[in-house]
């Protein structure tokens, strides 16, 4: 509980008049029967009837069972509470009003959580026009107006104000493009529409904003969330004083950028321009995108050499992540090579036809290929990413939003300002945004409204929280890079000593590195066998062995810890297996599916492991550094998916596109095909490239 961690807590409640009209009402009912029946007998009772309450009443009835029901949920925690009833006067009084900070203070300093309600039993009935007055004086009419006021006179860091939904919308909850607001500024106040007040309120969500307003023109935050269903962690109270974005949080300073929520609504509407525009359209931007990254280039690495410095001044990335921080002038240049290759594949991509049918007479069916519509990129120390998916995401016709790590702030901005430029030429601007601003992850992942893929390049940790949080949102990616080299008994010695370097000593830190070395038996003992231990010594490869492994040797290397382990640097597992099917078997069960590979010179022992294997990628005497989308051909690539629907393996341009059916009929109904009808279905497939009568182009 917070109370026990040394914050200062207090309750401003409601309750105590509907608790009381229960209290009254059974009261008077139990006594009207029982008088009912004594005078009149039984066959009356259905005619009794409750008379109107009085609400002082009701007050003055409920208060005890209230501080009853918080007596009990507060003493589970070893917590005391006190009663405080006030009411207007006490705050016009100056010796009551002093007299009431004095002794909420006491009760606070003697960790007492005060549960303060306004002394309805003999207060007035509440004004209906009764308003907030000034910044110096509020009416105290309904309990948001109270916790505003003691929220300023008790100078409180923070007012959270529970309501029944999860804050305050542009317009009421439930209506059509009615969207949660999560920061509102008090100039706003008038675009704002209000609903209805709550059957038990008597306030509403107008009076709760009113009350906001005042409380942090007097210096306090506020916070409006949902106290009855809420979200993120399933304790709204502590998520809101953690800092996480829940309900709507009251700010006086409006920053100068575009809030998260309406970058992505700019991405969106921009992106649908992009996915409009004519094939070669999008390839001149992304060729004027590869031409910016060489024209400056100068930018580029002296705002790199920025977040390289001060990586290193600040010493927490490991050298493998420095090195992807690090771009030079031959990395934007194969950037650029790569960019002119996704600008060739863009001009057949959008509005592809990919089957076509003829249903019936002059009822024509196409499935064509079509942007899958706001993707979130995340990555980490990886500024070369960003090119990289933009050209992908403009080929696809998709917008982006992109989420870089903070070691390459600097980096990303100019990237990101060479790619908007790009953009610029063909007026999609917009359609690729950078999220600048603290926004957490978790965040993020809760725009399922507006997001429709979620895409993480970077450690395993990044991408599983990411797929823990992302609950409505597809994710596309792999949570690790647990890479296998099978050297079978038939294997060639050069071929393997080449590509057993390669996969690990090539990029370590790739996921596409070998984790796992897995040695046939009949390999122990011989020169091959040699050959790859002297290699990997000479490489300044750790090798961790395996139980089968350790159990041959008299002197073995540290046993492994787990077989199922990506090292993400000069390190790697060796394990000993007795057959193909026995290296299958592990891979099956300690892999990634990513990528993984066979070494051998023997055909059908090849194609059985190609063919019973089911990772993203199956090699034949290549090294497994080969799962990229560059050297796919695909351009470049926005991640590498393990994933067994959609995309799979290394996702280029492709996998960035869904489809939809596009139906071209004349008046065709469906009780035209039923068993009296006049038409029958024909179900023709037609060649794809054929025009249909009156087609207009796609794009």
């Amino acid at each position: 509980m917070l109370q026990n961690q040394g914050r200062e807590m207090m309750i401003v409640t409601s309750g105590a008049v509907a608790f009381g009209k229960q209290r009254l009402r059974h009261e008077i009912l139990l006594s009207q029967s029982v008088r009912q029946a004594l005078h009149s007998g039984q066959n009356q009772l259905k005619d009794m009837s409750l008379p109107v309450l009085e609400a002082r009443a009701c007050a003055a009835a409920g208060q005890s069972g209230l501080m009853a029901l918080y007596e009990a949920m507060f003493t589970q925690y070893s917590t005391c509470t006190a009663q405080v009833l006030v009411t207007n006067l006490d705050f016009h009084d100056d010796q009551k009003r002093q007299n009431l900070n004095s002794t909420l203070q006491e009760l606070l300093r003697m960790n007492i959580v005060p549960i303060i309600n306004t002394n309805d039993a003999v207060v007035p009935p509440p004004e209906p026009n009764s308003d907030l007055q000034g910044v110096n004086v509020i009416s105290i009419k309904d309990n948001d107006s109270l916790a505003a006021r003691l929220a300023v006179e008790m100078k409180a860091d923070l007012l959270i104000a529970l309501s029944d939904v999860e804050g305050l919308y542009n317009s009421p909850p439930g209506t059509d493009d009615a969207k949660l607001i999560d920061i509102f500024y008090p100039g706003d106040q008038l675009s704002i529409t209000y609903g209805t007040k709550s059957r038990v309120g008597i306030g509403g969500m107008e009076a709760k904003v009113k009350a906001a307003i005042w409380a942090l023109q007097g210096g306090t935050s506020v916070v409006i969330a949902n106290g009855t269903h809420p979200k993120v962690t399933g304790h709204v109270i502590t998520d809101i004083v953690e800092g996480k974005k829940v309900g709507t949080f009251f700010s006086e300073i409006k920053p100068a950028g575009p809030s998260v929520e309406q970058q992505t609504e700019m991405a969106r509407n921009s992106g649908r321009s992009l996915a409009s525009l004519h094939p070669d359209q999008r390839s001149e931007i992304i060729c004027h995108l590869a031409e910016l990254l060489t024209e400056r280039k100068e930018d580029i690495l002296a705002a790199n050499k920025v977040d390289m410095d001060q990586a290193v001044c600040a010493g927490h990335l490991p050298p493998a992540m420095l090195k992807r921080l690090s771009l030079s002038p031959a990395k934007l240049n194969s950037l650029a090579i790569g960019l002119r290759q996704i600008a060739v594949l863009a001009q057949d991509s959008v509005g592809r036809v990919l089957r076509r049918t003829r249903v019936a007479h002059n009822l024509e069916l196409e499935q064509i290929t079509i942007p899958i519509g706001v993707l979130l990129v995340i990555f980490e120390a990886r500024p070369d990413c960003l090119p990289q998916v933009s050209a992908l995401a403009i080929a696809s016709g998709n917008a982006l939003l992109l989420k870089g790590g903070k070691e390459a702030a600097n980096t990303n901005r100019v990237l990101h300002q060479i790619t908007q430029e790009a953009l610029t030429m063909h007026g999609v601007r917009e359609a690729v945004q950078l999220v600048s601003t603290r926004e957490e992850v978790e965040d993020l992942c809760r725009l399922d409204k507006m997001i429709d893929l979620i895409i993480p390049r970077g450690s395993s940790k990044l991408v599983r929280d990411i797929q823990r949080a992302a609950k409505g949102i597809p994710v596309l990616g792999h949570s690790e890079g647990i890479c296998h080299v099978y050297v079978d008994a038939d294997a060639s010695v050069d071929k393997v000593v080449k590509i057993v370097r390669d996969s690990k000593c090539d990029y370590p830190a790739a996921c596409n590195a070998m984790e796992t070395l897995l040695i046939h038996r009949d390999l122990l003992r011989t020169p091959l066998f040699d050959q790859i231990i002297d290699m990997l010594r000479n490489e300044r490869v750790k090798i961790y062995a395996g139980p089968r492994f350790a159990s041959y040797l008299t002197f073995s290397p540290s046993e492994a810890k787990s077989l199922r382990v990506e090292y993400g640097d000069l390190e790697c597992c060796m394990e000993v297996v007795d057959s193909m099917q026995e290296a299958v078997d592990h891979i099956h069960k300690y892999g990634s599916s990513h990528t993984d590979v066979i070494v051998t010179e023997n055909e059908s022992t090849a194609e059985q492991f190609l063919q019973q294997l089911d990772s993203a990628c199956v090699f034949w005497n290549a090294s497994s550094r080969f799962a990229d989308g560059y050297r796919f051909g695909l351009g470049a690539e926005v991640g590498i998916s393990t994933a067994r629907i959609h995309a799979r393996g290394p996702v280029g341009l492709e996998g960035l596109l869904t489809t939809k059916w596009v139906l071209r009929g004349n008046g065709h109904t469906a009780a035209d095909f039923s068993e009296n009808g006049t038409m029958k279905y024909l179900h023709e497939n037609l060649p794809v490239g054929q025009s249909l009568p009156g087609q207009r182009d796609s794009n």
